[in-house]
């Protein structure tokens, strides 16, 4: 099972395991990881740049194998019902100084446009509320896109099936902003075929609505322990975790909400149940245009209220909505390698993707 996932399983304790690669590129990520999360660390450099990783819990071996490593990772997608997932690959180069010409021909040869666009699409999973389903793209459709089809080919993922997501699209710029200041800051990593992850919540249910001081999470009944400030506490994928069975071995399967984002990019569907409604919306001080514009009542609330909730969500005035629940991580570091400049590769990539954000945000 281990060799034909080569990497992302779950761990009973709710990390996903990704098996080290092999050298020198595994050895290399498990390194920059030790580096960034060492105890003794007191780089403010390196202490930021934890912001904006998943976090790092060590190495962890099966017990049936002690010479499988895998990095033990949080799993971003974890508070989500329904996340949306995008990798997408940044920098003008997909591989690394050391890179065999025949590497960087075969890198090259892969997506032509790297170096003038200076990102890449790896794969996306979005949920769509209206048919209740995932659609998903590999790294082909990534490729396929072109200087005038990267806008509309990005855009696909913050479509709801009902409208775009202008929150989430804002709440990303906002994220990848951050992670820029970072790499204008800095002049130790240079990073090559490194991605950035980004997740979003896909339903309107994971997020508690408040009307005045009621939520809608209280008038449906959901379970006490359920929600706490907003977050749901349960865990419900119906995806299979490491157990030990009675002849010692270990089964596993593929994690699926990070599977082919850490990894492979392999296909992989979630079936998450979604039976609990929560849609939180804070900073209400106009608790009036709840009652004026939105009329949700009991009655909607005993029918099926997400439709309706997936419009009032997408188009309630900008100055009402809370950001957005969004996570944009940077993963993949088997091409870090100490330097003595800026990333100016990264930081072009990173610049040219706010740019086409922007653009699907203001057009």
């Amino acid at each position: 099972v281990y060799a034909s996932l080569l990497g992302i399983l779950q761990h009973p304790d709710g990390t996903v395991l990704k098996q080290l690669q092999p050298p020198p590129r595994g050895p290399r990520e498990q390194e920059f990881y030790n580096k960034v999360y060492d105890s003794n660390c007191c780089d403010s450099i390196l202490l930021e740049l934890r912001e904006y990783l998943p976090k790092y819990f060590g190495v962890w071996s099966p017990p049936t194998a002690p010479n499988d490593t895998y990095l033990k990772l949080e799993d971003v997608t974890r508070k989500f019902n329904k996340p949306c997932i995008m990798d997408v690959k940044i920098g003008q180069k997909s591989y690394d100084p050391y890179a065999s010409a025949e590497k960087i021909q075969q890198q090259v040869s892969k997506y032509p446009l790297m170096e003038e666009i200076g990102f890449l699409v790896l794969g996306m999973r979005v949920y769509h509320v209206s048919s209740d389903s995932y659609e998903t793209q590999n790294q082909h459709y990534g490729r396929s896109l072109t200087k005038e089809t990267v806008k509309d080919g990005i855009s696909k993922f913050f479509h709801s099936g009902y409208c775009l997501r202008k929150d989430v699209i804002a709440a990303s710029i906002q994220k990848i902003e951050k992670i820029l200041e970072w790499f204008e800051s800095q002049k130790q990593l240079n990073f090559y075929a490194s991605s950035l992850l980004f997740v979003y919540e896909g339903s309107c249910q994971a997020t508690t609505m408040r009307l005045s001081d009621v939520t809608l999470a209280e008038k449906r009944g959901v379970p006490k322990g359920l929600l706490s400030g907003g977050d749901i506490l349960e865990y419900n994928n119906n995806i299979h975790v490491i157990n030990s069975t009675e002849n010692g071995k270990i089964e596993a399967s593929v994690s699926k909400g990070l599977s082919k984002f850490y990894a492979l990019h392999k296909k992989a569907y979630s079936k998450r149940h979604h039976s609990q409604l929560s849609l939180k919306v804070e900073n209400l001080e106009q608790d009036n245009v709840w009652k004026s514009s939105t009329c949700i009542t009991q009655e909607h609330l005993n029918g099926n209220v997400i439709p309706q909730l997936e419009k009032v969500f997408c188009h309630m005035p900008a100055e009402i909505k809370e950001s957005a629940n969004v996570e944009v991580r940077m993963i993949d570091f088997a091409h870090v390698f100490p330097s003595n400049t800026k990333d100016e590769g990264y930081i072009y990539g990173l610049k040219n993707l706010i740019t086409v954000l922007q653009n699907i945000l203001d057009n």
